[in-house]
């Protein structure tokens, strides 16, 4: 799953983005990557380690939302639903 973001054009400030990949390892648990940064140079990279699915789909929703919040913008998203909603996640 991937979901790529970016703040409002037109402020005065650079533009920004923000992007969450969801994947599997291959020990079975799933990695959330977030990356962040101004456009054009070069991004912070966190990953979080997950046991499960629910779990890591939770926190992807999450800081979803968070930034949905600060004014950012889903501009592509690929993958699958809302866990328990049937909600795709970039609604």
């Amino acid at each position: 799953m991937r979901i790529f973001m970016q703040s409002m054009p037109g402020s005065p400030e650079p533009q920004r983005y923000f992007q969450l990949i969801l994947q599997q390892d291959l020990l079975g648990g799933w990695s959330l990557i977030r990356e962040t940064g101004q456009q054009g140079t070069r991004g912070t990279l966190r990953r979080e380690q997950f046991l499960d699915l629910e779990s890591a789909q939770a926190a992807l929703v999450k800081a979803r939302d968070q930034q949905l919040k600060k004014g950012f913008r889903v501009m592509f998203s690929q993958g699958a639903e809302e866990p328990g909603s049937g909600r795709v996640l970039h609604e």
